[in-house]
């Protein structure tokens, strides 16, 4: 949360990342892998079989680029979820894929629904899949060209946008995510995905533990029909940037109620 990773800004709260122990950053990296960026993700799809709904809502997403999706089936998940298909298949068992190799499967797929696009270029679900292809096969920045024009085809769609936003900053454009997430949140301002996308993004491409904390507070705040369980995963965010906070800081820096807006840039 790979070799796409964003060279930072100094935070507005912390010293220097750098500063940190090493320990510390492997570890909230190695959280921030496996929450996912779609790492709101986490929080939606019930068609995934380790994620459960927010709000009642079922719309397949996507999960952090290295474990790449799981589960759903055919044409619910090719409808929606950014990493639908198996893009390696074929390729010899123990041997990852090329990024080169990964382009060439990811257009090889790609070729059916491109030219159904030639025909339909702005439907949503084409453009979408399409995207999913690329982003799955870490061709972030052609995934995010695809995901651009399904925002573009339904400005409204909150879950198209947070999958724009994904690609984005796994192609290192740290501010084009968080403005995709603004515009997703001007639409939806409780939306789950789109608050937690926002503090992991504000977290590691940022380095602003207190806007990731002020992001995830809005999140519980905003929705308390959520799941114990993903609830619990959200405060064990909010705890995890807590004790790094109070680590470097003191415990009352790190809880001060002096928070920014989590949508600001």
């Amino acid at each position: 949360m790979t070799s796409d990773s964003t060279t930072a800004k100094p935070a507005s709260v912390l010293p220097d990342r750098a500063a940190w122990p090493a320990l510390q950053v492997y570890a909230m990296a190695a959280i921030c892998l496996a929450a996912g960026l779609g790492i709101g993700y986490l929080l939606r799809s019930s068609a995934l079989p380790a994620q459960s709904a927010v709000n009642g809502t079922s719309t397949p997403t996507q999960s952090a680029p290295r474990p790449v999706a799981q589960g759903a089936t055919a044409d619910a998940k090719s409808a929606a979820d950014p990493h639908a298909g198996n893009p390696h298949a074929g390729m010899p068992p123990g041997r990852m894929p090329s990024l080169a190799e990964m382009k060439q499967m990811a257009d090889k797929q790609a070729a059916p629904l491109l030219l159904k696009l030639k025909t339909d270029p702005k439907n949503t679900t084409l453009l979408v899949q399409v995207g999913a292809l690329y982003h799955a096969t870490h061709q972030f920045k052609e995934a995010a060209s695809y995901y651009q024009r399904a925002v573009d085809a339904d400005p409204k769609n909150v879950a198209n946008r947070n999958k724009l936003a994904s690609s984005l900053y796994r192609d290192g454009d740290v501010d084009g995510a968080l403005a995709q997430l603004k515009q997703a949140l001007s639409y939806d301002p409780a939306d789950a995905n789109s608050l937690f996308n926002v503090g992991m993004i504000r977290l590691e491409g940022k380095q602003d533990a207190r806007g990731a904390l002020a992001a995830w507070r809005q999140l519980l705040k905003a929705n308390p029909e959520l799941s114990e369980d993903r609830k619990a995963a959200v405060q064990k965010q909010i705890a995890e940037v807590l004790t790094m906070m109070s680590d470097q800081h003191g415990v009352g820096g790190a809880h001060s109620s002096d928070q920014p807006n989590p949508t600001s840039n």
